[in-house]
């Protein structure tokens, strides 16, 4: 594929890097070297998920789409750019659910008139992602409303989302995944481009590796390119650092929302967001209460507001088990009019 160009980009990054380049060069040729990586990704997904069904497959698209996210966050939160990891959190969902998945609905409904996904696993989708959003606004609510906070409740929280997410993979892979809609693997008779699962497996692991590795460089150059372009810690983290670590999750869902695969989609974005709302955020608060590092649940009153508004836009809008591109258009306008209100409000930063 033409695309696999860009893997020039990798060692390109590095050796920026290395000799100290400007911060927003690095930032810029690191971000470019995913796009490949990704691409990569999304193939050895789709070959396993040609094998394990939507389900398996988009679950392992999630977590592995999450790698970076999961890396950059921990790499940022050593150099003590907490406020940047909580906004790339935040970021991460927003994008995830109304950018990626907008596109996606875009990119699979132009040209058909609708497309249908299941409703019982967006349903328990959603019902997640409120519960997590919901965790994830009461310590700034409590923080808040608080006149004189003595404490935060960050880490007790993360307990419950952790507890509540490996329930939520009990009951979508064992207890109830007949009604998640496990469909026989083979629904368009296409496997000549599939890769075996050995060389799936191999694909993805080394390209985990791989982004692990570029995702450390990026993350040593995002505050300072931020700082250049004017942008506060929390713009960079919603906008510029959820973005690049959402590049996987927007190439893989638009590429199956393409093939009028909405399912798989569907689940990788969704299934992402709640990994990050209800895995990846309780595990840096356990890393930092581990290591002495700050990082809590506290956001900003602008980040608490654009979570529930997401929330609410993406399950008024996948309840049905249908999809066209309008919908999509709505999605991205919602990302769109969240991000110009934080590139122009000064948002103050939260210290517990």
């Amino acid at each position: 594929m033409r695309i696999y160009w860009l893997l020039v980009m990798v060692p390109v990054s590095l050796a920026l890097d290395w000799f100290e380049a400007a911060p927003w060069l690095v930032f810029l040729t690191s971000a470019l070297s995913i796009v490949p990586l990704a691409s990569l990704m999304e193939r050895a997904t789709e070959s396993l998920a040609h094998v394990l069904g939507p389900n398996l497959g988009g679950l392992l698209s999630a977590s592995l789409g999450n790698a970076p996210e999961m890396i950059i966050a921990i790499s940022a939160l050593f150099k003590g750019l907490d406020e940047i990891v909580k906004a790339s959190i935040v970021g991460s969902i927003l994008g995830n659910l109304l950018f990626v998945l907008g596109v996606a609905m875009i990119a699979g409904g132009t040209g058909r008139s609708v497309q249908y996904f299941n409703r019982e696993s967006a349903s328990l989708g959603s019902g997640l992602l409120f519960l997590a959003v919901s965790a994830l606004m009461v310590p700034a609510l409590f923080f808040h409303s608080a006149t004189a906070p003595t404490r935060e409740i960050s880490v007790e929280i993360a307990v419950i989302l952790f507890l509540v997410y490996g329930l939520s993979l009990l009951f979508s892979l064992k207890t109830h995944k007949h009604l998640l809609g496990e469909r026989t693997p083979d629904e368009t008779g296409h496997t000549a481009s599939l890769w075996s699962v050995r060389v799936a497996v191999a694909v993805l692991v080394g390209v985990t590796v791989v982004i692990a590795v570029v995702s450390e460089v990026l993350t040593g150059s995002v505050e300072a390119t931020a700082k250049m372009m004017g942008l506060s810690d929390v713009f960079a983290g919603v906008i510029l650092l959820a973005t690049v670590g959402n590049l996987a999750q927007l190439i893989n869902s638009v590429r199956f929302a393409r093939k009028d695969k909405m399912d798989l989609a569907l689940s990788i974005t969704v299934g992402s967001s709640t990994q990050i709302a209800l895995l990846v955020a309780p595990l840096l608060v356990f890393i930092g209460f581990a290591t002495g590092q700050r990082m809590d649940l506290v956001f900003t009153e602008f980040e608490v507001i654009g979570l529930a508004i997401t929330i609410l836009a993406v399950r008024n809008l996948t309840h049905d088990g249908e999809s066209h591109w309008m919908e999509g258009v709505m999605l991205v306008a919602i990302y769109l009019i969240l991000a110009i209100g934080l590139y122009f409000l000064p948002v103050p930063v939260v210290t517990p």
